[in-house]
């Protein structure tokens, strides 16, 4: 039972995983249009870069005053938590199912 919670821990990862890839990009395309000077803040290769992903989980996007650009970086940010929460309680409950009792 404890593995099946874990593999649907992991399902709950993956759907974080593709609202990631749709919200984040459209972030990072939005940025690029309309705030240049936030875009460049965040370096090449933002969509997997730590400093752009440590940006968009502690909430400093919303420095950006633009509804549209929030109403986009919230649901990636919503999605990038997820994903770090079920992953890691799938990883403990991994761990929970192989330590002895």
């Amino acid at each position: 039972m404890v593995l099946f919670l874990a593999l649907c821990f992991v399902g709950i990862a993956i759907g974080g995983i593709c609202a990631f890839v749709i919200f984040w990009p459209l972030s990072l395309v939005h940025l690029r249009d309309k705030h240049p000077q936030a875009r460049e803040s965040l370096g090449d290769g933002a969509f997997l870069s730590p400093g752009a992903l440590g940006w968009l989980l502690s909430g400093r996007y919303r420095e950006v005053r633009d509804a549209q650009f929030t109403g986009l970086a919230t649901p990636a940010r919503v999605s990038a938590c997820v994903i770090l929460v079920a992953l890691s309680l799938s990883a403990l409950l991994w761990l929970w199912s192989v330590l002895p009792r």
